[in-house]
């Protein structure tokens, strides 16, 4: 038995999602939402004979799959709400693009994760209509309407359209105009739409239809006497009916009085179902369901549901299936690594998707949390060592203010990443020149001639700094061993802490006597710990190609007694 192919419509704020679905299911949401921005997750269940009636035009064969269950939905919730285990729960998805504006925030969001959950996927390019020049004509069909557009609105629309294609090769996806695709599995369709004047509107229902009967229809087996598998897409007071659930049944049947097992942070919600409606332009009661629906069910015990949550009916099973459902949890709140950041997520599926992002970029994951940042999440990320695992990632939750650690918050997935990896980035440059300022340089010095201004308690003497900068309070040798350290430096009569490569300096220094130990003409180096060299190696990019080498003739120096040292 085959059930509804459940299609999720995506894509950057604003750019058509909504209008494009009210053209399929002939209302006008769009218009009422807040900003025309959409505040919530709307379903929409075409059968096919409806799907039939909006393709008749463009296309004579019959449509075998029973439906198509259209998600519109706000933002990153199309992917992190929707999911189950081991993939994404639309079985494809609709790209929204404003061809005018292009690639957005949000759409690179959800390419990344439509990648990352392997979901196919088309792309409508929308908006059509506001390219200049566009005409408005009586034909049906979307190729006929291009034909009739002036040839400068084409050369524009093609223009358009193939920078969408060079910018989605920038993300390893090949793809073109629908009507120029001969391998549907090698290329993405782009179908050009008009929301306002239902132009490319068929042709998407078309494409996505004969997608889904020529490679999908294994996914939508569905087995007519399993116990039922859904996911929660909201949790919401419902007037008359208090706290309630509205699911995606993806899987078996659910009926009224079912014993339902819900996941959760602790422990398994179990409660059973009090009523179930069917969500329409109204709610409509019915006593049971079968997939793939959306549904609205009224239960007890529903304070602590959580969106994104998955739902099991357990009729029978019911210990085993508590277990299985609270180890798909358990999967995701992870507390795996001993050392890492700490992650905050709206739900359970924006967890999952973070932690594979993050995961496929190594970064080392200490706790996964679903809910706000608390002073307990604080307490233990400023725990850690490395101020590199300092850090906080909030993904669309509400944070605090600290400076005990770094929080790094957005409601867009992708740009949290990318800001906790500039973070780490910038955060381990700063700890590495920290480490660097505070190791014995390499530096290199000459004598000069006739420049022994005093012999001894301390020795004072004129030197050239031939490489590196020599610093006060330094240590320095000339064979390998020990010599002194260089007390003080003096420029013109002032005293200096640093000196670099090319200057001629006076310094003094205790311990020895000129003329004995120290003569003109002498080279001397910076006595380099043999740790601090070590670490030297590591820093080596931060060093002058003249350091590097002062380094290696240090190095030469003290393996004449020790041959592995600094090795």
């Amino acid at each position: 038995m085959l059930r509804s192919l459940i299609c999720v419509f995506v894509g950057h704020v604003d750019h058509g999602k909504t209008s494009l679905l009210d053209k399929i299911r002939g209302t006008k949401v769009a218009a009422q939402e807040a900003g025309a921005i959409t505040q919530h997750i709307s379903c929409t269940k075409l059968t096919s004979e409806k799907l039939q009636k909006l393709c008749e035009k463009i296309k004579k064969d019959t449509i075998t799959i029973p439906g198509l269950l259209f998600l519109d939905t706000p933002g990153h919730e199309a992917f992190t709400t929707l999911r189950k285990r081991g993939g994404n729960l639309a079985d494809i998805a609709i790209l929204v693009i404003d061809i005018n504006e292009g690639i957005k925030p949000q759409t690179i969001e959800a390419i990344e994760i439509l990648k990352q959950y392997k979901t196919p996927f088309v792309i409508a390019a929308n908006k059509i209509d506001l390219i200049p020049s566009f005409k408005k004509t009586n034909k049906t069909q979307l190729l006929e309407d291009l034909k009739d557009q002036s040839e400068d609105y084409t050369k524009n629309l093609d223009t358009k359209l193939y920078n969408i294609v060079g910018k989605l090769a920038e993300y390893n996806l090949n793809s073109d105009r629908f009507d120029k695709i001969d391998d549907f599995t090698q290329q993405i369709a782009i179908i050009p739409t008009s929301a306002t004047f239902n132009l490319g509107v068929s042709e998407l229902i078309m494409i996505i239809s004969g997608l889904a009967q020529k490679f999908l229809e294994k996914n939508l087996e569905v087995h007519k006497e399993q116990q039922g598998k859904a996911i929660i897409l909201e949790v919401k007071e419902t007037p008359g009916l208090g706290k309630t659930i509205d699911i995606i049944l993806y899987d078996g049947k659910i009926s009224e009085k079912d014993t339902i097992v819900i996941g959760n942070l602790e422990s398994p919600i179990v409660t059973k179902v009090k009523a179930i409606y069917e969500q329409d332009k109204k709610l409509v009661q019915i006593k049971k369901a079968q997939a793939a629906m959306a549904l609205k069910i009224s239960a007890p015990e529903l304070e602590n549901a959580i969106a994104g949550m998955p739902v099991r009916v357990a009729n029978k099973d019911l210990e085993e299936i508590k277990e299985e459902v609270q180890s798909e949890i358990e999967d995701v709140l992870i507390e795996t690594d001993n050392e890492g950041i700490i992650i905050k997520a709206d739900t359970i599926g924006s967890l999952e998707a973070l932690i594979k992002l993050l995961k496929e970029k190594d970064v080392k994951i200490k706790k996964a949390l679903i809910g706000d940042v608390n002073k307990n999440d604080i307490a233990n990320a400023s725990a850690e060592e490395n101020s590199l695992n300092k850090v906080i990632l909030a993904f669309n939750v509400k944070t605090i203010t600290t400076k005990e650690v770094k929080i790094i918050s957005s409601d867009i997935i992708y740009k949290v990443i990318d800001d906790l990896i500039k973070f780490q980035e910038s955060e381990s440059k700063r700890l590495e020149h920290e480490q660097l300022f505070n190791l014995v340089k390499p530096f290199k010095l000459q004598i000069l001639k006739n420049c022994i201004f005093h012999i001894s308690h301390p020795a004072i003497v004129g030197i050239e700094v031939l490489a590196g900068t020599l610093k006060s309070n330094t240590p320095i040798t000339k064979d390998g061993s020990n010599l002194t350290e260089v007390k003080e430096i003096q420029l013109e009569g002032k005293t200096i802490s640093e000196a670099e490569t090319g200057k001629q300096v006076a310094v003094s220094l205790p311990g020895v006597i000129a003329g004995r130990q120290v003569k003109e003409l002498d080279i001397l180096y910076s006595d380099i710990p043999e740790e601090d060299f070590r670490k030297l190696k590591e820093f080596k990019r931060y060093l002058k190609p003249a350091e590097v080498e002062v380094l290696k003739e240090i190095a030469n120096l003290k393996r004449k007694n020790n041959p592995t040292w600094g090795v």
